[in-house]
């Protein structure tokens, strides 16, 4: 090393000029070649390697040195180069009329050509041997990261030979971690350790970013000075691409110190960015051929590739398990917003979203707290400082004492996520981590030093450990990019979908209160029909002679029958209801295990409310009389033949026929259960209804208006879960198979949910999230049926539902707000679904939507 150069140490070693050294490893050497292909500077080795002294080859043309057929291959490798910071190789070229051949490196450093030569390696175990597929098929068959990493280890430890190979990574503070290890038998662990940024400063890490692969191939040779050490500028020759360049005395005496007699790094770029290292230590002189070499660059890159793939694929799963995570959230609460008004529920529904070791929400003044954190006091204090600092933005931080040093809070919180999640004075949900050195946990015995050079036991593993511990004391782990993102899109579900329902939009509010006032009407009205319909049944099943016990069976019968049909209704949202789910129920309900003497045959079809409770009572009292006098009765063989159809016309007709029973005489009166069976469908429906005693049993016939039927439900039986693959099905339980549909929604995340559900049940899609993209998909598609999310940010879809009802297209608006807001336009009668989409909120919708028939 140059004596103009300063003593480094400790205090200075990340200014020191690493890659001007001055000096290359003895094993190999060097020329620096000017434009016109002369020989400016060369290494003090040359003699060893050309029979050419150093002085003698100052000055002179190159081709006096090496052949001209060696001068021709370096002119046409020199072609190849992109760009400075690239590096070509020449294998087994004779530079020497002898047979001698050499392992050459050539890049450009300015105007000049480096060329940097060793002797050939007779490795028959090298990279010519080894197969890179079958080395990236080892790594791409891991299942976790940590797998990948130890395999990348052990093919870096099979390519290069050394004693200890590891995989180190660093923060984006530039301290380290080592990952994975592969190392032989009986020289400890250094698997678990963190080091200090200054262990690899910071023009180290520019260079390895830079130049992928560094060899150091003996840590007691003596390097060789290049001369003249500076050129006619005084500048001394940079050496940032050598493959010779000698080493830092700093980092001499760090492997010393840990007993390592060899090192080799390849860099680990993902993104553009130094991730890491691929970190070998030998505990003795080693130097693989420079093809080994060659291949173990070439292992380093496709690693790094396979990892940036990793983890945008976890970073992706990741993101995607948050959404399904704030979609549950949106459901919970848009179900019964009054969920907001408990924090407890909050921090249990938010627990897997983003890793924290405590939770902290704050509503309304209320707050509560799980896991590691401050405690009541601080935190509310806390609060106070971010609605004075944190201007409603995800706020995070991983120092958080040096952020907030007159809070009070225990030492093992350092880090800490703020969302808020409303207005101001604004609410929050702050998730905290622990410091860092009290997660992190040191497995392995490092290998024990011998000695200790100048600068002392600092420059040692279970040192720089010690030391990184002092640097990170109260810092924790920060909270990443898509740990971040994650966060947003909580606080854009909380406050843009959630409590602007709630707190932020009056006219919302509004329509609420009117829908509820309307809603207490109809309940109200509906109740007292209810009444009406019992007291109805009470008088007229009190005219029939029979006792009191029969009496009393007879009316709790009817009662839960109608119970029955409106616990159907109900569950569906007193939208229609399945014709064949009310006659199971009934039959279950009457005849327990004999239900099967009941034979159904029809496709299902939904009933409206009004019909499904009427026929809830028609049939219920044909099953109770058939029970008693026909075909039903005694433990005989009788059977009943139930089915139904839809004419042309749209009308449900359906056909009741008694087998096998006792001979029928037509009663001489007709009580309250026959005239239910004759006259509550002409009456209440508008319908038809014929009864017949025939000798053989009893047969009826009826007849629902269209207008009180909707169907036919085939698929909506069990409709898929969310996040499920299904085979392809028949077109006939796809009622959107061969339609295009357009969907139009702002957020990627949300219309990716959406796009799932209508391919799932057929659909072509096309997607646009906003008013502009969806004209101009239209102006060159045509559609059969649109989905219209209402609200697209700052601008509605109604101008959108204007073209497509001129256009004669049907369309459904979907919305997080309640139907008012969706139907406050000219399109009052469009469908409206509420979000979140599910296939059984979107099979429901379709029902009532007219669309084309298939061809």
């Amino acid at each position: 090393m140059s004596g103009t150069h300063e003593p480094v140490d400790l205090t200075n070693c990340d200014r020191e000029p690493i890659h001007q050294l001055g000096s290359v490893q003895p094993f190999g050497f060097l020329l620096a070649i000017s434009s016109d292909w002369i020989v400016t500077r060369a290494s003090a080795n040359l003699v060893e390697f050309l029979d050419v002294a150093q002085a003698d080859a100052i000055g002179r043309p190159v081709v006096s040195l090496i052949t001209p057929e060696a001068l021709h291959a370096v002119r046409n490798k020199l072609t190849t180069l992109r760009g400075p910071d690239v590096a070509e190789r020449i294998f087994g070229i004779a530079l020497m009329p002898d047979q001698n051949r050499f392992d050459i490196a050539l890049h450009l450093n300015g105007g000049e050509v480096i060329i940097e030569g060793e002797r050939c390696q007779d490795d028959r175990r090298d990279a010519a041997s080894l197969s890179m597929r079958s080395m990236m098929s080892r790594l791409d068959h891991t299942e976790t990261l940590e797998a990948f990493f130890r395999e990348g280890a052990r093919q870096a430890r099979a390519l290069t030979g050394f004693d200890r190979v590891m995989v180190y990574r660093f923060d984006e503070g530039g301290s380290g971690e080592v990952v994975a290890e592969a190392a032989r038998a009986g020289i400890g662990s250094f698997l678990g350790l963190h080091y200090p940024a200054s262990d690899i400063p910071v023009q180290a890490r520019a260079l390895y970013l830079r130049n992928l692969f560094r060899i150091i191939a003996d840590v007691d040779a003596v390097p060789v000075p290049i001369l003249p050490q500076r050129d006619e500028h005084g500048q001394p020759l940079d050496l940032s691409m050598s493959v010779l360049r000698s080493v830092s005395p700093i980092h001499i005496e760090y492997l010393k110190n840990m007993g390592v007699g060899a090192s080799l790094s390849i860099s680990i770029v993902v993104d553009g960015k130094l991730w890491g290292l691929f970190a070998c230590h030998h505990y003795g002189p080693r130097l693989p051929s420079a093809q080994s070499r060659s291949t173990a660059e070439l292992f380093g890159q496709m690693f790094a590739s396979r990892l940036e793939s990793r983890e945008r694929r976890l970073a992706l799963d990741y993101e995607t398990k948050a959404r399904r995570i704030a979609d549950r959230l949106l459901t919970s609460v848009a179900d019964n917003a009054s969920l907001l008004d408990d924090p407890a529920w909050l921090i249990e529904a938010l627990a897997d979203a983003i890793p924290a070791d405590g939770i902290g929400v704050w509503i309304n003044g209320r707050l509560a707290l799980a896991g590691i954190g401050p405690n009541e006091r601080s935190f509310a204090a806390l609060v106070r400082h971010l609605n004075r600092s944190a201007a409603g933005r995800i706020y995070a931080v991983d120092r958080l004492s040096e952020t907030y040093p007159d809070l009070e809070v225990d030492d093992a919180v350092a880090g800490m996520l703020a969302i808020p999640i409303s207005r101001s004075p604004r609410d929050y949900v702050v998730l905290f981590r622990q410091e860092l050195v009290r997660t992190v946990r040191w497995g392995g015995d490092p290998h024990k030093p011998v000695e200790y050079g100048p600068n002392g036991p600092r420059l040692t593993p279970r040192k720089s450990f010690e030391a990184w511990s002092e640097l990170v004391r109260g810092r924790s782990l920060p909270f990443t990019d898509a740990e971040r993102r994650v966060a947003e899109t909580i606080r854009v579900t909380l406050i843009e979908v959630v409590l602007r329902l709630t707190d932020e939009v009056s006219m919302a509010r509004q329509t609420a209160n009117e829908r509820q006032e309307l809603l207490i009407a109809e309940l109200n009205h509906r109740v007292r029909n209810i009444l009406s319909l019992i007291t109805g049944i009470i008088r007229q099943s009190q005219a029939t002679s029979v006792g009191l016990g029969d009496y009393i069976r007879q009316l709790e019968g009817r009662i839960q029958s109608l119970a029955r049909a409106h616990d159907q209704i109900t569950r569906d949202h007193w939208a229609p209801a399945s014709l064949r789910q009310l006659l199971l129920a009934e039959t279950a309900a009457y005849l327990g295990k004999n239900a099967q003497r009941i034979q159904m045959s029809g496709e299902d079809v939904l009933l409206e409310p009004q019909a499904f409770s009427t026929a809830a009572l028609v049939f219920h009292e044909l099953m109770t009389n058939s029970a008693k006098y026909g075909s039903l009765s005694g433990i005989g063989s009788g059977t009943v033949q139930l089915g139904w159809h839809r004419d042309d016309e749209g009308n449900l007709r359906i056909s009741w026929r008694e087998k096998n029973g006792p001979p029928v005489v037509e009663p001489k009166r007709h009580g309250f259960g026959s005239t239910i069976i004759r006259r509550s469908i002409p009456y209440d429906l508008g319908g038809k209804a014929e009864v017949r005693y025939a000798k053989d049993g009893l047969e009826a016939d009826f007849s629902i208006p269209a207008r009180h039927v909707v169907g036919p439900t085939s698929e909506r039986s069990n409709p898929a879960p969310l996040g499920t693959t299904e085979p392809k099905t028949n077109p006939d339980d796809q009622p959107l198979f061969g339609l295009n549909v357009l969907l139009v929604e702002n957020n990627l995340i949300i219309a990716m949910d959406g796009e799932d559900i209508l391919r799932r049940l057929g659909a072509d899609v096309a997607t646009a999230p906003s008013v502009t993209e969806a004209m101009e998909i239209l102006a060159g598609q045509s559609f059969d049926l649109a989905l219209l999310d209402v609200n697209l940010g700052d601008e509605t879809s109604f101008g959108i539902a204007d073209r497509l009802a001129a256009e004669g297209v049907p369309f459904v608006f979907a919305t997080g707000y309640g139907e008012g807001i969706a139907q406050a336009n000219s399109h009052s009668d469009a469908p409206v679904l509420q979000k979140p989409y599910t296939m059984e909120g979107m099979t429901d919708i379709l029902a009532r939507v007219p669309l084309p028939r298939r061809g």
